[in-house]
């Protein structure tokens, strides 16, 4: 088995299907068919199920899919390795990141990284999830994981590097703001009759929406959002008001919108994590530029 069966066979997986997969790498299709072929021989499984024009992979498909990924990572550290002797002249460093972190501290710490590295090329996929984030950096999918949980992420054999707390608060919505023009925070209960934007369950956010309700707070959940792109339009457009962590107050400020403080203050801890060893230059060189973030944050963004 050599790392180019490899690649082919992560190409297919990543482009689903052998077509896709074949023009992303710039070769023929028969050929490509031909070396997974190859490789599934050497294995003794098949890797793929072939349905019409659709390449499912297999239960030993899947099983490869982990392992294959950390050989060309690590693939990836070797020639990187070797090359930084000469500095961090190029590369590319693969990046995983939840919504809220994605925002902030996510942006300012690209900024900073590609001032310093700008030849460098970055690739931010997006997870909804702490769980996602997690197993994106052990399988190897992603060298670096940004995650927000309601409490501190401790994930054993992965390097967890705390960054920020962000409080929750409320984006207000303009066509309803009778909330007092001199107050930067609000009491939960102050969201009773008050019209909603939530995210969907799971989320800290909802959570404190659902809290709110269960303890007998009047609020109505007018829309239930998945794309938390869709939020602040929402706000805007006088939907509702929005619960969300105070990484968003700078947008919803720039685009005119109010934010309060909701007390009691709930918490998003923001961590990012990282494999432990066999790191990319450029990966090391990123948690630099978070560790220099930690270390210039001194307690709660300011969210009002």
């Amino acid at each position: 088995m050599d790392t180019r069966k490899l690649k082919y066979f992560l190409a297919v997986v990543d482009h689903d299907g052998f077509n896709r997969a074949a023009e992303h790498l710039l070769i023929a299709q028969p050929s490509l068919s031909q070396t997974i072929a190859g490789l599934e021989k050497e294995l003794g499984v098949p890797l793929f199920h072939r349905i019409g024009r659709r390449a499912v992979l297999s239960e030993a498909g899947k099983e490869l899919v982990g392992p294959a990924r950390l050989v060309m990572r690590d693939l990836d550290a070797a020639q990187a390795a070797v090359q930084s002797l000469r500095g961090i002249r190029s590369g590319k460093l693969d990046i995983i990141t939840m919504p809220s972190p994605g925002i902030e501290p996510l942006t300012s710490m690209i900024s900073a990284f590609t001032q310093r590295h700008p030849s460098v090329r970055l690739n931010v996929g997006a997870a909804f999830t702490p769980e996602e984030v997690i197993e994106s950096v052990r399988s190897g999918s992603h060298e670096v994981g940004l995650a927000g949980s309601s409490t501190p992420v401790k994930v054993p054999g992965v390097e967890v590097l705390e960054l920020e707390r962000q409080p929750l608060i409320l984006i207000v919505n303009p066509r309803a703001d009778t909330f007092p023009s001199t107050h930067t925070a609000i009491q939960r209960e102050e969201l009773g009759g008050h019209r909603l934007i939530a995210s969907q369950r799971g989320s800290l956010m909802r959570w404190l929406v659902d809290d709110a309700l269960a303890h007998g707070v009047e609020v109505e959940i007018v829309v239930e959002v998945a794309h938390r792109t869709s939020i602040l339009p929402l706000v805007l457009a006088g939907v509702g008001h929005a619960v969300m962590p105070s990484s968003w107050a700078p947008t919803a400020h720039k685009a005119g919108l109010r934010t309060l403080l909701v007390e009691p203050v709930n918490y998003l801890d923001v961590a990012v994590l990282s494999r432990k060893e066999n790191l990319t230059p450029a990966a090391k060189a990123f948690l630099q530029v978070a560790a220099s973030h930690t270390a210039s944050t001194a307690g709660t963004r300011d969210c009002r």
